[in-house]
């Protein structure tokens, strides 16, 4: 037969082990949430990654072949700083002549600083010798320059990116600009520089790169937006040959007098 003490330790008990499993319960929650908490170096990581690979302004060149060229953009990692930056090589070329880039940078991506409002610094500089980092990317490893090799080549500071988080339903990742002011440039009459980039959760990054003269004049880069660059198709090359576009003299003559992506 039960007494009363029997009902109050049974009920003791039970009390117990709900308790338990509440604080089990919170402490799985606990643990989920800090798993799923987004660290500034998990965003510089995640910048370095979406912007590497090979991608093309093909279809924008189809779109709009009066402004924009066919391009191909081509990033992958080269090495990584004592402080865990990312070091990227980059290079542009046009589709026809993938081996000759008319176009290469290093980026350093690394978190913005605690007081910023921004999440990731993206940083182009100048290299040293760009005739030893052609096709860097298309290279096997042991024929690419070494870490330390890079890390010395990293020369001259021309542009840094304040990027941040998109804001909920938009279509992007990240999205920035340089500074007020941009940076000092002195290509084709220019006295400095603007540089805007947007990273897509498609995979596509719009770049828009404008120099300006001491009055604010435009002097190089696109006009009407930024160019667009979507990954490149898992086939190679073959179906670039099909392109449609105008015979090889007159587009070289076009390239020469009206588009400039060089700093």
């Amino acid at each position: 037969m039960g007494t009363g003490s029997d009902t109050g330790r049974g009920g003791g008990r039970a009390r117990g082990l709900v308790l338990k499993a509440l604080v089990l319960f919170g402490g799985v929650l606990l643990l989920r949430r800090l798993r799923r908490s987004t660290t500034r170096w998990d965003h510089a990581r995640a910048v370095a990654r979406e912007i590497s690979g090979e991608k093309f302004s093909r279809e924008q060149a189809c779109r709009d072949p009066d402004n924009y060229f066919n391009l191909r953009m081509l990033t992958c990692p080269a090495t990584e700083m004592v402080d865990g930056s990312r070091v990227l090589y980059f290079e542009q070329a046009f589709w026809r002549t993938p081996q000759k880039p008319f176009r290469q940078r290093f980026y350093i991506v690394k978190p913005c600083p605690k007081e910023a409002k921004c999440d990731v610094e993206v940083s182009s500089y100048a290299i040293r010798d760009t005739e030893e980092y052609k096709n860097f990317c298309d290279r096997p490893k042991d024929q690419r320059p070494h870490d330390d090799e890079i890390i010395e080549d990293i020369a001259e500071h021309l542009t840094t990116i304040n990027l941040s988080r998109c804001e909920r339903g938009k279509r992007c990742l990240y999205e920035g600009s340089t500074s007020t002011g941009g940076f000092p440039n002195s290509w084709n009459g220019a006295s400095y520089c603007t540089s805007e980039l947007i990273i897509h959760k498609n995979g596509e990054v719009h770049t828009w790169d404008r120099g300006y003269d001491e009055e604010g004049n435009q002097v190089w880069g696109p006009k009407g937006g930024p160019y667009e660059f979507k990954p490149a198709p898992n086939s190679c090359y073959d179906d670039m040959i099909s392109l449609n576009f105008p015979p090889t003299k007159s587009l070289e003559k076009k390239f020469d007098g009206s588009f400039v992506m060089n700093e």
